[in-house]
């Protein structure tokens, strides 16, 4: 791929916090971004799927309600901030927009059960899961494979975007299960002069590169979002140039804490 990202250099490393890197990319055409990366033992790490009650900067919801880390979840529809695709939380179906058909049985899906955190298509997931569920995507690395092309049809099924997400670099967001039995919870940067951004296919490549086995696809763009010691980390972007101070308006989060 003529764009693969390469991680070229290891940011200082942030007080206290251990778990988190930043490093920068460099493109395959010389362009760079910032990416963030929080790696959670899944032995010593409760991961919880969260419907905010009230939609707030994940930020800002975190510190209201007591959690130091997080990460933005799936994609919702303006102008209400109602969750597109499936969303389950203590194995209540919650108040969703399904994804389009076909889409829906396929797009990639993350489930807790059990203490066990699972990426995959929806259709490889049980059908009525005990625990949490949040469907987005695309799946982008399956069996330590990066997943290629459209089939979960989110370049055929845009009209329920503001855009094609697959289309360009933006601000990424992503969820990974490594060998090691860790969480990958990524961010990255964009939408500035010197933060390109990442094409689907460079996150993919970015989540492979960190370990990732499974990794999926979380809401973008200005919705970007990882909160790790109780503060936003990435430098969420309305549009180029311009910031968010303290992210954008989110409905669904992941959340982590310590067992």
């Amino acid at each position: 791929m003529a764009t693969r990202p390469r991680m070229t250099q290891l940011l200082p490393p942030l007080p206290k916090l251990r778990h988190l890197r930043r490093e920068r990319l460099r493109l395959g055409d010389g362009a760079r971004t910032t990416l963030y990366v929080a790696r959670y033992d899944l032995r010593r790490t409760e991961v919880r799927v969260v419907r905010l009650a009230r939609p707030l900067p994940l930020e800002a919801y975190c510190q209201a309600n007591g959690f130091d880390e997080a990460l933005v979840g799936g994609f919702y529809q303006r102008p209400d901030l109602t969750p597109l695709g499936e969303l389950r939380t203590g194995g209540v179906v919650r108040r969703h927009v399904p994804f389009a058909t076909p889409y829906g049985d396929v797009r990639a899906s993350l489930s807790v059960s059990g203490g066990k955190l699972t990426i995959g298509h929806r259709h490889d997931l049980p059908a009525e899961p005990a625990g949490d569920l949040l469907q987005a995507g695309p799946l982008l690395v399956r069996g330590g494979a990066l997943v290629t092309g459209d089939r979960e049809g989110f370049s055929a099924g845009s009209h329920q975007f503001d855009s094609d997400i697959t289309d360009g670099r933006y601000p990424r967001t992503a969820i990974g299960i490594t060998r090691r039995g860790e969480a990958l919870a990524v961010a990255c940067d964009g939408r500035a002069d010197d933060e390109a951004g990442l094409s689907m296919a460079e996150l993919a490549e970015a989540m492979a590169a960190l370990g990732a086995v499974q990794a999926m696809n979380l809401d973008g763009g200005g919705s970007t979002s990882l909160v790790c010691g109780g503060r936003l980390r990435n430098a969420p972007r309305e549009a180029h140039g311009i910031a968010l101070p303290g992210g954008r308006t989110v409905p669904t989060a992941i959340v982590f804490r310590k067992r």
